[in-house]
């Protein structure tokens, strides 16, 4: 997101709800946002799709801190959004800030 653009703190449920090593779809005006909760129970917010193909990420495999595509097993950092190991370079998704407050998820949304 542009560092120049105002955020809203925006609720969108509760963080237990989210497993561990699993995502949450978020359906949100900017799109659809794919929550996700570490075995570490770190969470990260990035949207809902593949650099590569359009997959839905908040489908795939949750390894670390990354999230593996279901289409076609690309690797996705969580941390940053961009493309993993062999195709790190050819394309990233946004990452949406998030963060956890008395054991609610808040995306920061425009």
């Amino acid at each position: 997101m542009n560092a120049n653009v105002m955020i809203n703190w925006t609720d969108v449920g509760a963080a237990i709800e989210v497993d561990r090593q699993s995502a949450r779809r978020v359906e949100t005006a900017m799109g659809p946002i794919a929550v996700f909760r570490t075995l570490a129970d770190e969470y990260y917010a990035v949207f809902d799709r593949c650099p590569h193909k359009g997959g839905p990420l908040s489908e795939g495999i949750v390894h670390g801190r990354a999230i593996a595509c279901p289409l076609h097993n690309w690797s996705i950092s969580l941390e940053s959004g961009e493309a993993l190991g062999a195709d790190a370079g050819k394309g990233c998704t946004p990452t949406v800030p998030l963060k956890v407050e008395d054991g609610r998820i808040l995306l920061g949304l425009p």
